[in-house]
């Protein structure tokens, strides 16, 4: 039987240094896992001109260096000429074959009162106790759909629908490094002390980013997350430690 190729999907531009693949704005993994595909394919291929690529839910960017482009293809357009070299990967990619797997990546979060101070509040509102919210956080794996907001901060899907919640309607002017918080089906950990409206439940002592290392992030798109329940003083002797 005849592979299915890739679904329908559209191609525009993004000022004039950019393009944009998009194949629905909606959170899917197949879609995610066709834009992460193609992601691994450019990588690889490292075509002249493109400086960066960022993958997202279901698009994925490509930015490139249009003076570059036009000495190296004079007589065309800098778009063009990134367009036709995308939609080259695209006829050939084979929709069934999807990126490379990510890794599994466990992250140790403390739900003791003082890390999740919005923890008691979703469980009321979700009619749970706080330690059923805690057992279902934690009971699957969580998928990084894609890095944004802040450097590092990856975005997680999907929770359980039952601790699914709308954001705060009055964010924080500060949230502290690590805190792991849950905003619609979407969870997620903040990189760095930051503003932010997410329902905060936990809080890991891992660093999400550190910009002295070679690959300054911790997690990256199409990895799995694992959140295991630590108590405040595994927290604060990881906290050491690290």
């Amino acid at each position: 039987m005849q592979k299915e190729i890739n679904p329908a999907y559209r191609i525009y531009p993004l000022g004039d240094r950019a393009l944009s693949v998009d194949w629905g704005n909606r959170i899917d993994p197949d879609l995610n896992a066709r834009s992460l595909a193609l992601f691994d394919r450019l990588r690889r291929a490292a075509l002249p001109g493109i400086t960066n690529l960022v993958p997202a839910y279901s698009s994925l960017t490509l930015i490139f260096d249009p003076v570059a482009l036009a000495g190296q293809y004079p007589g065309q357009q800098p778009y063009d000429v990134v367009r036709q070299q995308v939609l080259a990967l695209l006829e050939t990619q084979d929709a069934a074959a999807g990126p490379p797997p990510g890794r599994l990546v466990e992250i140790p979060v403390c739900y003791a009162p003082g890390y999740g101070p919005d923890l008691d509040a979703l469980a009321r509102s979700a009619g749970l106790s706080p330690e059923t919210v805690i057992a279902l956080h934690c009971f699957r794996e969580y998928r990084v759909y894609m890095l944004g907001f802040l450097p590092g901060f990856a975005y997680l899907g999907r929770v359980d629908a039952r601790i699914a919640a709308p954001r705060r309607a009055s964010p924080r002017t500060h949230v502290p490094a690590g805190s792991v918080g849950i905003a619609g089906e979407q969870t997620g950990i903040y990189p760095q002390a930051s503003p932010g409206g997410w329902n905060l439940i936990g809080r890991t002592p891992l660093r999400l980013f550190d910009a002295r290392n070679a690959d300054p992030t911790l997690l990256h798109p199409g990895d799995r997350v694992r959140f295991c329940p630590v108590s405040p003083e595994e927290f604060l002797k990881m906290s050491v430690a690290l």
